[in-house]
């Protein structure tokens, strides 16, 4: 069952996102027996979306600054075991151009809000 309550973008690109990495790691883990790799990526590509929801609840701008500065380096981190993983052959061309445009698309997301919440900071 899909359960989807947000009208806000980022929270639904990085739940989207975080739902593919996992079926992702499913079949590195079946198809390849890879384990080590897939894990690193399960964790920081689902992280992405969980420091997200926490910005939401944020108690303060710079409360809700800090989780996203930690999403944003979580998705970096993503992006690089992604790239680990399609150069040492586990993951093919096409589904690795689909999960680097998505994360790529994400992280132009999280700095946008980052500049954004750092503006309204400093005018304050």
């Amino acid at each position: 069952m899909t359960y989807n309550m947000s009208k806000n973008v980022i929270l639904d690109k990085s739940y989207a996102f975080a739902l593919e990495i996992i079926k992702l790691n499913k079949v590195l883990c079946t198809t390849h027996n890879e384990y080590v790799l897939s894990k690193q990526l399960l964790r920081c590509g689902t992280s992405v979306g969980a420091n997200t929801e926490e910005a939401i609840g944020a108690q303060s701008k710079k409360d809700f600054l800090h989780k996203f500065s930690i999403a944003y380096k979580e998705a970096r981190e993503t992006r690089y075991w992604l790239r680990l993983l399609h150069d040492s052959g586990y993951i093919e061309e096409k589904k690795f151009d689909g999960y680097l445009a998505d994360i790529d698309e994400i992280l132009k997301i999280i700095s946008a809000i980052q500049k954004t919440t750092k503006e309204h900071i400093s005018n304050r």
